[in-house]
């Protein structure tokens, strides 16, 4: 992704949070379980800074997080119009 690209959904996505957020801010911008925020901060697919007890998450890494899994759902789309995911491939929320 282009930088300037970044910046324009910098400016477009999750305007009402600020630049850095906290594991439950994280929760209600993706409509995900506590759960999977930690999994996803230790896995790695989120950058986080452990700060004592509590993590703090850039925007803009949820950004790129949103936009790269946007393209691999994309990417996971087969040519002849066939379901694109199975059912149990997708995790609930809570």
């Amino acid at each position: 992704m282009k930088k300037s690209e970044l910046k324009e959904l910098y400016k477009m996505m999750f305007p009402d949070y600020p630049d850095i957020v906290t594991v439950k801010q994280l929760r209600e911008m993706l409509g995900i379980s506590r759960q999977l925020a930690y999994d996803l901060i230790n896995d790695g697919e989120l950058q986080a800074i452990k700060i004592g007890t509590s993590f703090k998450i850039p925007k803009v890494s949820v950004i790129h997080y949103v936009t790269e899994e946007q393209k691999e759902v994309k990417a996971d789309v087969p040519a002849s119009g066939a379901d694109p995911v199975p059912a149990q491939a997708v995790q609930p929320a809570d």
